[in-house]
């Protein structure tokens, strides 16, 4: 059995989850057993509807009197004991932020190895994984040893497919024996910054600036064409660190890792850190007075000029729209 763990904040559930999902239904049938999932938490509960059109025949939800929010220790403990309880081949989780964290605490209680960041996924004895390394500059090639074994899928690399035949789905609860020290790390409070803005990982369009933008001042513009286009306003760690934005602004390998329809980067060199954070991006556009600017070789589309006479332009034809 290939037990998957859904992702979700309050009950809105994460994306890459849907991907993990896709590989994992593609391990399931080479290993000719089930692909069941776990939710945990009650805000969860609405979740499970949508996993069967993924391959899931079976949902944990996991209920806990304490588990109402997030909690690493405690949602890692929790699948420890459900993944023993049930005797999982395989615990797959999304690789991101709270993916990888909840994962390692899953490795470190039960004493096995994790492979994070796998875009494949070779059943054997050991298994053999390819890795995302170096913020995706590098795939390598590694063993998986224990059991059962621990792996989280790349974000954004997987294309998400849903299935036409999906089972009937099952849902059981599952209460976890949790400790005192489970909850030693957990969400007290949560300060909301933006108000209805839209965020960077939801957002369809995402404007971002860099170095070239020239002050926080300078940003209004990208907000104007954001707010124009329905989008999200970005920026690279040098705007961040600088000051002119906030960190919860940040595009990178240290900052939001997004997969919008339209990425525009705005003063942006590129720096590999950078290209982490936005190369899930369906199409980019580059605005730079650089030529030679590295993130010219992963655009699909460039104006070489100032961003400040550009975007004003741009802003002004798409005025005249209906």
């Amino acid at each position: 059995m290939i037990l998957a763990l859904i992702e979700h904040d309050r009950g809105k559930l994460n994306e890459a989850s849907l991907e993990m999902l896709t590989l994992g239904r593609e391990l399931a049938a080479e290993l000719d057993a089930p692909l069941k999932a776990v939710l945990i938490g009650e805000e969860a509960r609405d979740l499970a509807a949508r996993t069967p059109a993924y391959g899931v025949s079976k949902v944990y939800l996991v209920q806990h009197e304490r588990l109402d929010d997030y909690g690493a220790e405690a949602w890692g403990h929790s699948i420890v004991q459900l993944a023993r309880s049930e005797s999982a081949q395989v615990v797959l989780a999304a690789g991101t932020d709270r993916g990888n964290e909840v994962m390692a605490h899953v490795a470190a209680r039960a004493d096995l190895p994790l492979a994070s960041n796998c875009t494949v996924i070779r059943p054997g004895d050991p298994y053999r994984v390819t890795r995302l390394r170096w913020g995706g500059s590098l795939l390598e090639e590694a063993y998986l040893g224990g059991d059962p074994k621990l792996i989280t899928v790349a974000e954004h690399v997987i294309a998400v497919e849903e299935i036409s035949n999906p089972a009937e789905l099952e849902v059981n609860t599952f209460t976890p024996v949790l400790e005192d020290k489970d909850f030693r790390v957990r969400i007290i409070e949560r300060v909301t910054e933006g108000g209805d803005k839209i965020s960077l990982t939801d957002a369809r369009v995402v404007v971002s600036g860099g170095r070239g933008v020239g002050s926080a001042e300078g940003f209004s513009v990208l907000e104007t064409l954001a707010e124009r286009l329905g989008g999200a306003v970005g920026a690279s760690r040098v705007a961040t660190n600088k000051g002119w934005r906030s960190h919860a602004d940040q595009v990178g390998q240290t900052g939001a890792r997004i997969a919008p329809d339209l990425y525009i980067a705005c003063g942006i060199s590129g720096a590999i850190q950078h290209l982490v954070g936005c190369k899930g991006s369906n199409k980019i556009l580059v605005i730079n007075t650089d030529r030679e600017a590295p993130i010219l070789s992963r655009a699909d589309y460039a104006a070489i000029g100032d961003l400040h006479e550009i975007l004003p332009a741009v802003i002004a034809e798409l005025n005249k729209l209906p």
